[in-house]
């Protein structure tokens, strides 16, 4: 059973909103496979802390447009890894050094990618920044 049509949804805003804060390797894994407590993870990197909570509030105030809260927010006030968790979508803004390090990527690699849009996939050296 593949993620959500809703899920993807708001993977794709929150994908756009920190993008738009200038995210880097943003990637979004279906992991509906593997989870019962939700259908996608999204990680996104920032550079330093304060890029870390600016991400975190625009992906907050993009999916509350949509009518998506947040269930649970933990990490933010340490800035270097927060984890949003809005039901169907979890959203992971890492610093760079600690995605580096804990490779959340790595770890779920048997789950497929979800394709973002171009506007969507941040700073990652792909198609979309040429």
């Amino acid at each position: 059973m593949a993620a959500t049509e809703r899920a993807v949804e708001l993977a794709v805003a929150a994908a756009r909103a920190a993008s738009d804060l200038k995210a880097q390797e943003i990637i979004a894994l279906d992991v509906s496979e593997q989870l019962v407590l939700t259908d996608v993870f999204l990680i996104a990197s920032g550079t330093n802390e304060r890029q870390v909570g600016a991400i975190v509030d625009a992906v907050e105030e993009s999916l509350f447009a949509l009518g998506a809260k947040p269930v649970r927010r933990e990490g933010k006030a340490q800035g270097r890894w927060v984890l949003i968790d809005f039901g169907d979508v979890v959203v992971h803004v890492q610093h760079a050094e600690d995605r580096v390090y804990y490779a959340l990527e790595r770890l779920w690699k048997d789950c497929p990618l979800i394709e973002l849009p171009a506007d969507a996939r941040g700073g990652d050296g792909s198609e979309a920044d040429a």
